[in-house]
């Protein structure tokens, strides 16, 4: 099975800013995680990336704000969407 694509979506998010959602479906787990999802979901204003989550092959399930990065505990795709959007929403109070 080869990597299939399940979302590729980048929305304009006001005039300086855009949300880009990517999320594979993967034959096998990324190295770090333990589920067959690969994902990058960025929040990005003015050309910096303020929020993203993803799951790069090592590092596994974690997520940017700003500087920081922390782990992410993945359970689902709708809660990972929910978590990522809970995140720009607070970033843009």
């Amino acid at each position: 099975m080869k990597a299939q694509e399940l979302l590729n979506e980048r929305s304009q998010q006001g005039e300086h800013a855009f949300v880009e959602l990517r999320v594979w479906q993967v034959p096998a787990p990324v190295r770090g995680s333990a589920h067959t999802y690969k994902y990058r979901l960025a929040y990005v204003v003015d050309g910096l990336c303020l929020v993203r989550f993803d799951n790069e092959a090592g590092k596994g399930d974690h997520w940017h704000r700003g500087t920081l990065q922390t782990p992410y505990i993945f359970t689902t795709l709708p809660n990972l969407l929910a978590d990522f959007w809970r995140q720009v929403d607070a970033w843009r109070n």
